[in-house]
């Protein structure tokens, strides 16, 4: 089992970044990565500094790896599923992988983020980014005075429309599976006048690559749009591995960590990114990785400074 001063659980934004970190300080770095996550997903941010027309999460983690490698980090494709605290001397912690392999490391950063709910609608997916969005803090932009349906389940989509409802006058909420809403929220979309229809999307209707066009229902209904969001609430947030490490978590699974060092409740455990207290921004998380890679440097020269033996005392 080969040891390394750092491994970072998640290759996605946030664990990018702080590869890129650790590089620069010359640690023995390792980025265990399963290929996975809301990053891979998204065609297009465009509230990214020095990408104007948008750049895609897959080109950002592509030049991100492509970095850090440049830096002699090394890269697993493999999904961590178990973590242990193994002791104070020498490496602190063991991980395993789906694959069978092990690996060590004196200092640990779960970037391992969070994972949307989403259904395996035809057609959904080839437009995420471009024209259908996830976040409204990053993509409202795009939707302002533009036909918009929030593809969405119960109180979850019917929040989202709220939110949206400052970008654009024109908006129906397609409650997807007839999950119940609150009559509070109910009564506050019809004074908002936003549109209300109960039915299953069956699939999704494209007018050219990525370019959302409506949806059709299992009724045989179609509701033509400009844009969508989704917002079907229960999204996975994947903090299993801090967990099993004994880490604070909050009753919605996302890190607790400390606001200046992103470390975790267990020491020299570091978390960043979207499985933490969190803002799921991509530009967020590329600060909480260096921030987060910073301070765990700070750790392994500590740690490196206590293993020096101790020149003795003259009288």
């Amino acid at each position: 089992m080969e040891a390394y001063d750092s491994i970072i659980v998640g290759g996605g934004i946030a664990g990018l970044q702080a590869a890129i970190q650790l590089g620069r300080y010359e640690h023995k770095v390792l980025v265990i990565d399963s290929g996975s996550g809301r990053s891979s997903m998204c065609r297009s941010y465009h509230n990214v500094l020095g990408w104007p027309d948008g750049v895609s999460g897959e080109e950002l983690r592509r030049l991100g790896r492509l970095q850090a490698e440049r830096l002699g980090v090394a890269f697993a494709a493999d999904e961590v599923v178990q973590a242990v605290a193994v002791g104070k001397n020498g490496p602190q912690f063991e991980l395993w992988g789906k694959t069978g392999k092990g690996y060590e490391a004196s200092t640990l950063l779960l970037a391992t983020g969070l994972l949307d709910r989403c259904p395996d609608v035809p057609g959904l997916r080839s437009c995420l980014g471009l024209t259908v969005y996830v976040c409204p803090d990053c993509d409202g932009y795009e939707i302002r005075d533009k036909s918009t349906l929030v593809l969405g389940s119960g109180d979850a989509g019917a929040s989202m429309a709220l939110l949206l409802r400052e970008r654009t006058s024109k908006l129906l909420y397609v409650n997807h599976g007839h999950k119940a809403v609150k009559a509070e929220l109910l009564t506050a979309l019809q004074a908002q006048g936003i549109g209300y229809e109960a039915g299953d999307i069956v699939s999704v209707q494209t007018e050219g690559e990525g370019q959302f066009g409506g949806v059709t229902l299992a009724s045989g209904q179609r509701l033509a749009a400009e844009r969508a969001f989704i917002a079907f609430g229960c999204n996975e947030v994947r903090s299993d591995l801090a967990r099993q490490l004994g880490a604070e978590r909050l009753e919605n699974r996302h890190i607790v960590t400390d606001p200046r060092s992103k470390m975790t409740s267990v020491p020299n455990v570091w978390a960043a990114g979207d499985v933490g207290v969190h803002a799921e921004q991509v530009t967020i998380a590329m600060g909480e990785g260096s921030q987060a890679a910073i301070w765990m440097h700070k750790a392994l020269v500590a740690q490196r400074e206590a293993r020096r033996p101790q020149q003795p005392v003259l009288p």
